[in-house]
């Protein structure tokens, strides 16, 4: 069982158990940017599962994580609340301090059954946070697929959905987590052409150089999305056949953006904005809409208690989109804020690249605290936990294809983009410029722009006591890193000796 830390957690409203209570399925891939779901625009992705969901819900437009790396974004999922505010959850390879609650604790308080899997919270180790089950819930892990390629995880994670459902207690409402490790890296080279994709439509983002390699690599890429959305779609079945699905919030999305150079472990929009989808026939108004208003991943924990019929503790510092669903005028929802911390700690000593960043509407806008340091890894593989140059960046085709051409016409400016050193301020007109290539900030005529947002965003991290703008302690760049890395730059053991980097 989970270590708990008895305070108040949530308070039960009057009519808490006066009315069925809705059960949760959240559904969450490893790795996948906004654009790549059919629903989305995408001309090659097939993606029914995702958009069913859109199309009998709710599709945002306007959806960010919380934190582009896998394990705080997660974390604020989980809390609720901004990375800044969790300690050793702002980083990857860390852990999740008892102390922060989650919604899935509050849910099993008041009678729900909680299960998991795939994969849960992680990377990282629970145990010095306090923890000996997974945040996510009690672990389904049992049945096996053979995947298509053999790249993918062989876990059924739709088969582990229904034993779950075998499992919960009659009258119980539940809530579970099925995250896949897909589309995460590596890939099996070329499987996206054998199942016949056809390379020649594939939208190749203008931060990539458009050839052969790129098209083959984003291919093999959305293989993987296909099938984290196939087993969506076979729990949805699995939910339909049992009666329930009407009766259940059933949310589709990612933990951040796609493995490339650019995107994950950014805060552009190719690592922070992702696909979201929800349906719940019982308490979402006019489905089948596009929601517009800016909403990030940590909102999700206050919706879930509240559509339960808890009230969200104090220290959950996201809004419920309850008030989204039922189609009232959206208050607070012009900007979703994002940040990094520490990812593999590819750089001298081990340290992070710390920024902060609002997205609006019109403009994206970055405050880098520490513009000295690598913002995508060291060069250098030996400053890297991972051992590979630029660490923060995944090895893959794309990634190799950049490196090694970075002087050439045509792949420069784009290889500096990915790997460059970048500036403390940048300033990014997204109608102009929606894949944020051009840093307009400290030039001409965008002044008054530039500080606006940063006033904005400085006021949002002083309102929720960002160490980096009100003072105390700051730790990121030296908690404990538990990672353990293979020789081909890999983190392979989520639960090894801690390392600590100096």
């Amino acid at each position: 069982m989970i270590v708990r830390i008895f305070f108040p957690l949530a308070i039960f409203s009057v009519s808490a158990f006066s009315q069925e209570r809705p059960n949760i399925l959240f559904c969450i891939s490893d790795d996948q940017s906004y654009a790549h779901t059919r629903a989305n625009g995408d001309p090659v992705v097939k993606t029914p599962g995702f958009d069913r969901i859109a199309r009998e819900g709710l599709r945002f437009a306007h959806a960010f994580c919380d934190a582009p790396t896998c394990g705080p974004s997660r974390s604020a999922i989980l809390t609720g609340q901004s990375i800044w505010r969790l300690e050793e959850a702002g980083n990857i390879h860390s852990t999740l301090p008892a102390k922060f609650a989650t919604y899935t604790e509050m849910l099993m308080e008041a009678g729900y059954y909680v299960g998991y899997t795939g994969k849960g919270w992680s990377p990282g180790r629970l145990e010095p946070g306090g923890r000996n089950e997974n945040p996510a819930g009690i672990e389904y892990q049992s049945r096996k697929v053979k995947p298509p390629f053999k790249a993918m995880r062989n876990t059924d994670y739709a088969g582990n959905f229904a034993d779950f459902l075998e499992d919960t207690p009659e009258g119980s409402p539940f809530c579970f987590w099925l995250g896949t490790s897909e589309p995460h890296r590596g890939y099996e080279l070329g499987a996206g052409k054998r199942t016949g994709k056809d390379p020649d439509k594939v939208i190749v983002p203008p931060i990539f150089p458009d050839n052969d390699i790129v098209r083959s690599d984003i291919l093999d890429y959305l293989v993987e999305v296909e099938h984290f959305d196939s087993m969506v779609e076979q729990a949805i079945a699995t939910l339909e056949e049992s009666g329930q699905l009407d009766n259940t919030i059933v949310v589709v999305t990612s933990d951040h953006g796609m493995p490339f150079p650019r995107a994950k472990a950014s805060l552009y929009d190719a690592g922070s904005r992702v696909p979201l989808a929800i349906r719940w026939p019982g308490g979402v108004t006019n489905p089948g809409r596009a929601v517009h208003a800016f909403v990030n991943l940590s909102d999700l924990a206050p919706t879930f208690l509240e559509a339960a019929g808890l009230e969200p503790p104090e220290i959950m510092t996201a809004q419920s989109l309850l008030a989204v669903f039922r189609n009232d005028k959206p208050k607070n929802r012009e900007a979703a804020y994002i940040a990094m911390e520490r990812h593999d700690g590819c750089r001298k000593g081990g340290k992070g690249y710390p920024c902060r960043a609002i997205r609006t509407a019109d403009y994206l806008y970055i405050h880098n605290f520490e513009p000295s340091r690598w913002p995508s890894g060291s060069p250098d593989a030996s400053a890297c936990a991972r051992s590979i140059p630029y660490g923060e960046i995944d090895s893959a085709p794309t990634k190799t294809f950049l490196m090694e051409h970075r002087n050439e016409h045509g792949v420069a400016r784009l290889a500096e983009l990915a790997f460059g050193m970048r500036p403390a301020e940048e300033l990014y007109d997204l109608k102009s410029d929606p894949d944020q290539m051009v840093n307009l900030a400290g030039t001409v005529g965008v002044a008054e722009t530039q500080a606006a947002l940063r006033k904005r965003l400085f006021d949002h991290l002083e309102a929720t006591e960002d160490p980096r703008v009100v003072g105390g302690t700051v730790n990121w760049d030296f908690y404990p890193y538990y990672g353990k890395i293979s020789t081909d730059g890999w983190t392979v053991d989520p639960k090894p000796d801690p390392v600590k980097y100096q």
